[in-house]
């Protein structure tokens, strides 16, 4: 897997006559993580659901591109082809999604089985996605209900391993867990981004955060993108002052943040 699996030019999702979210250019290349970051109300969760076209009641203009398929004059059903297949979407609150009379691993046969996985090899699937995620397979056979929080936020990253997403777009994926599980969620992308090769689109206000995990960085404000680079020059010399403000407000961030600028992986 190599080259560019997200590619956005000239973003532009308005309502009636106000533009919520625009993005002149955004890629995400394989093994490359980019995050989105800025207060609510930015346009950054607007931006990762105009890239998977899922929002509805807008005006999209533009081009968005997932791995050559360009999202917007795609058809529907070539648009739930990729969805789940190629590109995943991680929400914050993964146990709101999943069917609470269901047990985890019905959960996952079933998705597999809309793709064509059934039997002996969707079970396979399963656990050896479990296990990528660093969850035990018993996991499969429990409830919902009945796992915690950073439990169900592995296993919806888990379920795009086994469906074999190579693109996975991740929305405030830590919001709701406390710091050490927010930890082990970010270790399990990170390690995936870096031996698979998967290519994640970020999106969260946490800047302690990103800064872990990103390699480049995207700014918004208002709908707009004031500032994006690579994470380490955009952290270590932020050129916008929105930018310094968003610093500012973070406690104190990781040493790596005082490194000398990284290459853009690009």
């Amino acid at each position: 897997m190599s080259g560019t699996m997200i590619r956005i030019r000239d973003l532009a999702v308005r309502m009636g006559d106000r533009v919520i979210a625009s993005v002149p250019e955004l890629d995400v290349v394989a093994g490359e993580c980019v995050a989105i970051v800025g207060e609510s109300g930015s346009g950054k969760t607007t931006t990762l659901l105009a890239t998977l076209g899922l929002i509805e009641g807008a005006d999209i203009s533009g081009n968005i591109a997932i791995d050559g398929v360009d999202v917007l004059s795609a058809p529907l059903a070539e648009l739930r082809r990729i969805r789940g297949s190629r590109v995943a979407l991680v929400m914050q609150s993964p146990q709101a999604a999943l069917n609470p009379t269901m047990r985890l691993g019905t959960l996952m046969r079933r998705a597999l089985a809309r793709h064509g996985v059934k039997g002996a090899e969707a079970r396979s699937r399963a656990a050896d996605a479990v296990t990528a995620v660093l969850l035990e397979p018993a996991i499969l056979r429990r409830y919902p209900h009945q796992v915690s929080g950073g439990q169900a936020q592995r296993f919806a990253i888990a379920l795009a391993i086994a469906l074999g997403a190579e693109v996975v777009l991740a929305d405030e994926p830590t919001s709701a867990l406390d710091v050490t599980v927010q930890a082990e969620v970010v270790a399990v992308l990170r390690r995936l981004r870096d031996e698979r090769g998967l290519a994640v689109l970020l999106v969260s206000h946490d800047l302690a955060l990103v800064s872990t995990i990103a390699d480049r960085v995207v700014v918004m404000k208002d709908g707009a993108v004031v500032e994006s680079g690579p994470a380490a020059d955009v952290f270590a010399r932020p050129g916008d002052a929105y930018t310094r403000e968003l610093i500012a407000a973070v406690p104190q961030l990781p040493d790596r943040l005082a490194a000398e600028p990284a290459e853009d992986k690009k």
